[in-house]
């Protein structure tokens, strides 16, 4: 039975992940490695956003999908308002529109394959989501045919080096999106150790997959 205070919880922990992960992605990383400069490759929200995969996965296997739903919507709503505090409207924009769509693909994937193995729906749906979310948050944020979202970032769409390694040069904003996508993919394989952890503790109520 799911109760406010449980439905509040993860509320709280989405708004959290998504209102940090935009502030964050203003920033890239400082520094160097072998050459290559970080702050052509990603951004410090490449690292937070992630989890919001993790709160949507847990709420969907606990109350099923319809209730992942609501948490994500409430989750939107609050995070959109909070946004515009701490990013620039362009971003949280961005941010809104990618997290929306990237979190109601992973509830969709995840409800689909809840009854396989159980590393299997959690991985598949936050990397499904985590694809759709990167080409819809860094287009919106950065691309210059968006300009309409709010102003263009110069350093964003200056060329430099793909990925900051090859020959081969496009807008720095196309080279956070493949790093944000890798740190993604690798962060989801990170959190089936959370996900394989909690799931003795939380268990589907009845229904859940049903749910719909």
């Amino acid at each position: 039975m799911l109760t406010n205070r449980t439905f509040l919880t993860y509320v709280t922990l989405m708004t959290l992940v998504v209102v940090a992960s935009n502030f964050l992605v203003q920033y890239p990383l400082p520094g160097s490695i072998a050459g290559m400069q970080l702050g052509d490759l990603l951004t410090w929200g490449a690292f937070s956003y992630p989890i919001a995969f993790l709160v949507t996965d847990l709420t969907n296997r606990q109350f099923g999908p319809r209730t992942a739903r609501k948490v994500v919507m409430a989750g939107f709503a609050v995070a959109i308002v909070l946004s515009v505090l701490v990013a620039t409207p362009r971003i949280a924009i961005a941010s809104g529109s990618a997290f929306l769509f990237g979190q109601l693909l992973d509830i969709s994937v995840f409800n689909k394959l809840r009854t396989q193995s159980w590393w299997r729906a959690p991985l598949l749906g936050s990397l499904f989501g985590s694809f759709l979310d990167t080409a819809i948050f860094f287009s919106f944020a950065f691309a210059a045919f968006f300009v309409f979202f709010g102003p263009n970032d110069p350093f964003a769409l200056e060329n430099a080096p793909i990925l900051g390694m090859m020959t081969a040069e496009a807008p720095r904003w196309i080279s956070w999106a493949l790093g944000d996508l890798s740190v993604k993919i690798i962060v989801g394989l990170v959190m089936l150790l959370p996900y394989g952890a909690l799931m003795s503790v939380i268990k589907p109520m009845p229904g859940a997959k049903a749910n719909a």
